[in-house]
């Protein structure tokens, strides 16, 4: 009974032009408040390109990203696949992401055929509340706005959040208080998965969507420390991923991020997808830019 995930049936659906060319049409189902192109989206949809030009039996282990100009939601992506190299084991995929006749975005992945070691090992996953006990972000969003103190702009920041329609289920393990600007830890833990069902298929399909869900409330993380300024512009720079382990995208997994460095305008962060059984399944990557107003923000209450 459950409802096919819409990363599936529109978010990550090509249409195929050429051998090496796809296209996104110009409805994009979630923008951001930035009214850019979401880079989860952009990344996911250039490892649906690059994994048609692989067979079936190559899954990819890594991709490194770059965006170069920001997307325009009003307008369709190309996707231009380059065939780099086709290797005995592995096999790398080039894609440039086009809007106006430019370049937006460029892309190379990774692609290996199944092999065995006996070096293996990886770190222990954090102990947490399973997401049954905890709140959903439209949960805690409802529960902030119960209370009558919040100041009107805030009130409708929150709203308008509320009413986005994210294709993520997300339940943050430790929400931050949203009525203090003291600093935190630059550390955060959510659980995630896509919303509705994707069920089992070509791994390469939940990587895909596993793209898009790695860079939801990514670059955040670096903000935590300097919650006392307002943010001016915030961008993502690049985006790495290295894929370890078979995953279900629809299932919950735990996602750890954590910024180690921020300076010059620009911010780090590190993340982690575990799935619930303890198996590393994901480690992300990626530096952003970042410009906050020098003055501090006002009270939220």
């Amino acid at each position: 009974g459950d409802l096919r995930s819409v990363l599936i049936t529109s978010v990550l659906n090509l249409e195929r032009l050429e051998v090496d060319l796809f296209r996104c049409g110009g409805q994009h189902h979630w923008v951001p408040a930035t009214q850019h192109l979401f880079g989860g989206q952009i990344v996911g949809q250039a490892l649906v390109a690059a994994a048609h030009a692989v067979s079936r039996d190559e899954q990819v282990h890594s991709l490194h990203c770059y965006f170069v100009r920001t997307g325009d939601p009003k307008v369709p992506v190309l996707y231009e696949v380059e065939r780099t190299r086709t290797g005995k084991s592995f096999s790398v995929r080039s894609v440039k992401a086009i809007q106006h006749g430019k370049p937006i975005f460029t892309c190379q992945a990774s692609f290996q055929l199944s092999q065995g070691s006996p070096v293996q090992h990886q770190f222990t996953m954090p102990t947490v509340p399973p997401p049954e006990e905890l709140l959903t972000q439209e949960e805690l969003i409802q529960k902030f706005l119960q209370n009558p103190n919040v100041a009107e702009g805030y009130r409708k920041r929150l709203t308008k959040i509320q009413a986005q329609d994210v294709p993520i289920d997300i339940k943050p393990v430790n929400p931050p208080d949203i009525f203090s600007s003291e600093p935190q830890e630059p550390k955060q833990l959510f659980w995630v998965r896509a919303r509705g069902y994707i069920g089992e298929t070509d791994m390469k399909v939940h990587c895909c969507v596993a793209a898009y869900i790695s860079d939801y409330a990514f670059l955040g993380t670096a903000l935590l420390p300097h919650r006392q300024y307002r943010v001016k512009f915030m961008v993502s720079l690049d985006h790495s991923m290295w894929f370890h382990a078979p995953f279900r995208a629809d299932h919950w997994m735990l996602y750890e991020c954590e910024s180690p460095w921020a300076g010059g305008c620009r911010g780090l962060v590190q993340g982690r997808l575990w799935r619930r059984d303890g198996v590393l399944a994901v480690t992300c990557a990626q530096e952003g830019v970042i410009r906050v107003e020098q003055t501090p923000n006002q009270s939220k209450l």
